[in-house]
């Protein structure tokens, strides 16, 4: 960087998205306030991996450890931005910093839109995943899965829930619900291993028989496609449960059948065909339903933002600048943007689910917090650096004392980090032990530091 003075810049957020604009930010010499709502880094690397997988969030925790205990970083977790949070838009704005990223996830979620869907049993993937992860709201909750659950995809989401269901639930059966065909699953072969030892064989053989014709109607090979999914079971996780775990093809839930204490008894689905429309093939409905016995039902039917965040919104994203600007990566895609003034909102950007809900894993959302930091660069360059760094720390503290917040700091962290490997292998918590409430992590750190 030249000689100019460092810029203040806030980063809301902290999963991949932000930590990667964060790092590369504060890598050119500037200083990052990041502010996040969970007392943990990490979101989705911390929140979303499935808990086990303790290689691969090992590596990313190191990596962000190293980048938050960097001198111009400075960390508060425990703080929420929102209306009627611990800080609104317009406080954080007001802080003095040069620019404010936004990199707060897509914290909302998309409603099912299933006759039904407020049935006891009926849950959205990602308060799931939330509840293994062992999130603080999620992590103590009841989630009462019956014997038989429905899951309503075929992707990686999909097979993880699996994972949970037969590994650690250890449910009767698990069926993956799948509007489409065989051929049109999503999962990474890779990521079926851990469920692949508790395959029903049989009952899939007979799923192949029911669905062949509709198959061979747009030029499918049944024994082909049978023979590359069934290849795939290979290298599976040892068998720890009788779970069975199957699927049901070319079927789309219409409703969610109840008893009389409004519990899940079954799906009413309709039969699909496929059609190819060019390199596409899509599920098209054959107005033929039935009844699909299940004790409860999983829709990963995808996320939205949080509206009440005070960002302008619309249509479950938030809105960013439709001016293109040309640049690589361009500008425009990471400005928020105001319709209501046609203007884009000054120094306000967007990465991760933030701004593109949903869009892939911790890869794609560190590539996107890169390339945020790139467009926020192109923004402050010639700017003159705004209050300083002390200034703007300062007023955050003031605002956050005032609202009785109660920020965590990275040294904090170090503290809750040593208490829980404490608890390693001591419990039934999968992966490490983790505190699921924020008040119990809080009033540690507070015992420790005493």
């Amino acid at each position: 960087m030249s000689a100019q003075k460092p810029h203040v810049i806030i980063v809301a957020g902290a999963g991949p998205a932000g930590l990667a604009a964060a790092g590369s930010l504060a890598e050119a010499g500037h200083e990052v306030i990041i502010l996040n709502r969970d007392i943990k880094f990490g979101g989705l690397a911390e929140y979303g991996i499935f808990p086990s997988k303790l290689k691969l969030r090992g590596g990313l925790k190191k990596q962000y450890w190293e980048l938050l205990e960097r001198p111009n970083v400075h960390y508060f977790g425990n703080v929420s931005i929102g209306n009627g949070k611990d800080l609104t838009v317009d406080e954080v704005r007001e802080l003095g910093a040069s620019a404010v990223v936004f990199a707060i996830g897509a914290q909302g979620t998309k409603a099912i839109g299933v006759e039904g869907d407020s049935a006891k049993g009926v849950f959205h993937a990602k308060d799931v995943v939330y509840h293994y992860c062992r999130l603080p709201g999620f992590g103590d909750r009841p989630f009462d899965m019956g014997k038989h659950v429905a899951v309503i995809g075929a992707g990686d989401v999909m097979v993880d829930i699996a994972h949970w269901l037969t590994r650690y639930k250890k449910v009767d059966r698990v069926t993956a619900i799948v509007r489409r065909g065989p051929a049109e699953r999503k999962y990474n072969p890779k990521e079926i291993r851990a469920v692949c030892a508790n395959m029903d064989l049989d009952g899939i053989k007979a799923e192949f028989a029911r669905i062949k014709d509709r198959l061979i109607a747009v030029g499918q090979n049944p024994d082909e496609i049978y023979k590359g999914l069934v290849d795939e079971f290979t290298k599976c996780e040892p068998k720890v449960s009788e779970t069975k775990m199957g699927f049901r093809f070319l079927a789309s839930p219409k409703r969610i059948l109840v008893d009389g204490n409004n519990r899940v008894r079954a799906l009413e689905m309709e039969d699909n065909k496929l059609e190819t429309k060019g390199e596409d093939t899509a599920a098209v409905g054959l107005r033929q339903y039935y009844e699909f016995p299940c004790d409860s039902v999983v829709f990963a039917v995808g996320d939205k933002v949080d509206e009440t965040v005070g960002l302008p919104y619309k249509g479950g994203v938030f809105v960013t600048n439709p001016n293109k600007t040309g640049n690589d990566p361009d500008d425009a895609l990471f400005q928020a943007y105001d319709e209501a003034t046609g203007r884009v909102v000054e120094g306000v950007f967007l990465a991760g689910w933030a701004r593109k809900a949903s869009e892939g894993l911790v890869g794609v959302a560190k590539r996107d917090g890169d390339w945020c930091a790139e467009v926020v660069s192109r923004y402050l360059a010639g700017k003159p650096a705004g209050a300083e760094p002390k200034v703007v720390l300062d007023k955050l503290l003031a605002t956050l004392k005032q609202k009785k917040s109660r920020p965590v700091t990275v040294k904090e962290l170090r503290i809750l980090e040593e208490a829980e490997k404490v608890h390693k292998g001591t419990t039934d918590a999968i992966g490490e032990f983790k505190y699921v409430t924020n008040q119990e992590m809080i009033a540690l750190i507070e015992r420790q530091k005493v």
